[in-house]
């Protein structure tokens, strides 16, 4: 049969400490810099949907321009301006509009965007990405007041 000790408990015994105590400040380390990573993470694919968004818009108002309007200017704005709709008006993406505004012409938008990326610990830099997105649309060979014959052959 065990007695219970009688006396004065000494500080020094450590007979009952649980050890691992200094693991807490290391997880909490590591669930920061994961915290930053997804956020990293998440910053290029919101930047993909925003360039994605920017070049169907561009393409969109490029061929839906009135007869005798600059349509590529057309497409410039309409990108850029959906660019700053989504967050994203702090930089200026780099349009790029390719095509003519004549009936059965293929119109193409290319947008980009740079995300800059977080430096982690352990992990470093990472550099830095570019969002980019093309989108492309026919010109209605219907349409009125723009050029060309309606011989597109459907795809």
């Amino acid at each position: 049969m065990l007695r219970p000790r009688r006396g004065r408990v000494r500080l020094s015994d450590e007979s009952g400490a649980v050890g691992g105590l200094e693991a807490l400040p290391f997880g909490v380390l590591v669930f920061v810099v994961g915290t930053l990573l997804v956020a990293n993470v998440w910053a290029v694919i919101d930047a993909k949907m925003a360039v994605t968004t920017a070049a169907r818009e561009a393409v969109r108002a490029f061929v839906e321009a009135p007869a005798g309007a600059d349509a590529a200017a057309l497409g410039h704005g309409a990108a850029q301006s959906t660019m700053a709709a989504l967050g994203r008006g702090d930089h200026p993406a780099a349009v790029t509009v390719r095509g003519a505004l004549t009936r059965c012409a293929r119109v193409t938008a290319t947008v980009r965007y740079p995300v800059p990326a977080v430096t982690l610990p352990w992990i470093g830099s990472m550099g830095s990405f570019t969002a980019a997105a093309t989108a492309s649309e026919i010109v209605d060979p219907l349409r009125s007041g723009v050029p060309g014959e309606a011989d597109c052959v459907a795809a």
